[in-house]
């Protein structure tokens, strides 16, 4: 048997190949693993929200090469990391304008 993606010739019994990592199609104990840069983006969005959602994407990418599973811990990611950097911009946004306000006021500008 030969590997659909690279070519390689694969041991019968092969899940994924070793050269390139692609699911073996139609192998009967065929278990998507999951994606661990997935589990990492959707961990990382809690925390690191930037990281978060770079790891998200990037994990979204492979799953569709792959067929990987943790397709929901990348979309997750990908959201939880977006509201996040939202909030913050929103935050800093509204802090700068009243930081602006009220240096208007105090000059007499206001």
């Amino acid at each position: 048997m030969f590997c659909p993606n690279c070519g390689k010739q694969l041991d019968d019994r092969a899940v994924v190949c070793p050269n390139c990592g692609v699911a073996v199609p139609g192998h009967s104990n065929s278990v998507p693993s999951t994606n661990i840069l997935a589990i990492v983006g959707f961990v990382l969005s809690f925390f690191v929200s930037i990281a978060g959602l770079v790891c998200s994407i990037i994990a979204r990418k492979q799953i569709k090469e792959t067929g990987e599973g943790g397709s929901g811990f990348a979309l997750a990611g990908i959201i939880i990391s977006s509201i996040s950097i939202g909030i913050v911009v929103l935050a800093v946004s509204i802090y700068l304008l009243l930081t602006i306000l009220f240096f208007l006021g105090i000059t007499g500008y206001l």
